[in-house]
């Protein structure tokens, strides 16, 4: 649990930090609008990704940072639909700021699921 609610607050801090450069790129309202549900999205998924891998890191590391890795993937991929047809969002902030939060955030995996 411990490990968890380090990783909770690490990936909060770095997704807001990488959310702050993304506004240099990315200066407008709509985009800034974009990057922060980009953030919200990004943060539930990794923290989902996260308990997976922690639980199956006991039997196979490997194949739980996968299953988070595809859960990734799958929610980058139907996000690409839902940001620009349904939230009307603007797509490049959307998708680049996802992908950020997602980088960045799963760069402490290793170090946490050192059992």
């Amino acid at each position: 649990m411990k490990r968890f609610a380090i990783y909770a607050i690490a990936s909060a801090a770095l997704i807001a930090g990488a959310g702050l450069l993304l506004t240099l790129a990315f200066p407008t309202v709509g985009d800034r609008h974009a990057m922060i549900v980009s953030a919200v999205v990004a943060y539930v998924v990794q923290l989902v990704s996260f308990a997976i891998a922690r639980a199956w890191a006991v039997t196979n590391v490997v194949a739980g940072w996968g299953m988070g890795m595809l859960i990734r993937f799958i929610v980058l991929a139907i996000y690409a639909f839902l940001a620009a047809r349904v939230l009307g969002l603007p797509i490049a902030a959307a998708l680049v700021s996802l992908a950020a939060f997602f980088f960045v955030s799963t760069l402490l995996e290793p170090v946490l699921l050192k059992s």
